[in-house]
């Protein structure tokens, strides 16, 4: 009890007794309304209790598809309804970002981002059609994965060091693949740090990207493990080096591009992780959170992507949000030395 209750026992007066009927009941309207105001909706104590999409902003067979529905298989299981994968590839991710960003904020939509849609495009669209730093809400990091340089079969560089030498020789006229903003900014990366001049090629979607490239459509493709390993080994395509700071268990025989050339600041990963539309709320994101690391646990899935070189690594979505905006501040930087103009 308070002590104006105490003291209206003491002294039962009306005008007392009036006034600390006003004072409780102010408090209790008071309570009430924050608890009206941080309750979570009836629905989100029920979260899920139908499918839920997961757009891929890239397209069938890439990266982003592959890890995506390898993780939506596996959160199902743990949520109890349907993760079904929906690819919308399009201008590097922008298109199914923007799908998500404007999507319901209830958790039955959400975004397989990568560092494309959530670190990097607003440094390479003059303008986006959301807000990128503020439309999504960090769900769960899935892991990272270094990319592969790679030439056509027919390119007579054996070596990366012999690739910059022939493009040296031969300006503008060697042709580089790019599906999504990694793949682009890695190849102006070493573009501007190797001191060459190469002609880039947008696809819109990996596979295809990578298809030109075996049937010499393209000289050059800088892209996931994912996409790039299986055509190495297979040797439909000859890679080169790595963008990792450290040679790749998957390919060990091809050494970093700062092995290479003799650089010392050259790395680009590429990440992946789940995002939500802004509003979402918070017991939703932590079902969702919860899945996605059970999914990450699994020795399955572990084992799956080992040979791809895709590294795993669960968190919150606290540690999500704070390595997103490292992130962004690192592809910042990389896009502005890379001299990459914003489209």
């Amino acid at each position: 009890f308070s002590r104006t209750t105490l003291d209206c026992a003491a002294d039962p007066s009306t005008d007392t007794l009036q006034e600390t009927a006003m004072t409780l009941s102010t408090r209790w309207l008071a309570m009430a309304a924050f608890a009206l105001v941080h309750a979570a909706p009836a629905w989100a104590q029920t979260f899920p209790n139908k499918p839920i999409r997961a757009v891929v902003p890239f397209a069938a067979g890439s990266a982003t598809d592959q890890i995506g529905r390898a993780f939506a298989e596996k959160m199902a299981a743990t949520l109890g309804q349907p993760v079904v994968i929906d690819n919308k590839p399009g201008a590097s991710g922008m298109l199914g970002a923007d799908i998500v960003a404007k999507a319901p904020a209830d958790g039955y939509t959400i975004l397989v981002g990568t560092n494309s849609t959530n670190a990097a495009l607003k440094f390479l669209m003059k303008k986006l059609p959301y807000d990128q730093d503020s439309a999504f809400l960090p769900v769960g990091y899935l892991g990272s994965v270094p990319l592969m340089v790679a030439v056509n079969t027919d390119v007579p560089a054996k070596t990366l060091r012999e690739l910059v030498a022939l493009a040296k020789a031969k300006p503008g006229q060697l042709s580089f693949a790019y599906a999504s903003t990694s793949q682009q900014v890695s190849s102006e990366m070493l573009s501007s740090m190797a001191g060459i001049r190469m002609n880039p090629i947008p696809y819109k979607s990996g596979p295809a990207a990578m298809t030109d490239l075996i049937g010499g459509q393209v000289n050059i493709f800088t892209a996931d493990f994912g996409v790039t390993v299986p055509q190495h080994k297979a040797g439909k395509i000859r890679g080169l080096a790595v963008t990792s700071m450290k040679r790749a268990a998957a390919v060990p025989e091809l050494p970093t591009v700062n092995e290479a050339l003799g650089l010392k600041d050259y790395e680009l990963i590429a990440y992946f992780a789940v995002f939500a539309p802004a509003g979402t709320p918070p017991e939703v994101i932590t079902r969702l959170n919860a899945a996605i690391n059970a999914a990450a646990n699994s020795k399955d899935l572990q084992d799956k992507f080992e040979a791809i070189g895709f590294s795993i690594d669960p968190g919150t979505p606290d540690q999500l949000a704070q390595r997103n905006r490292a992130e962004t501040v690192k592809w910042e930087k990389a896009i502005r030395d890379a001299k990459i103009e914003a489209q």
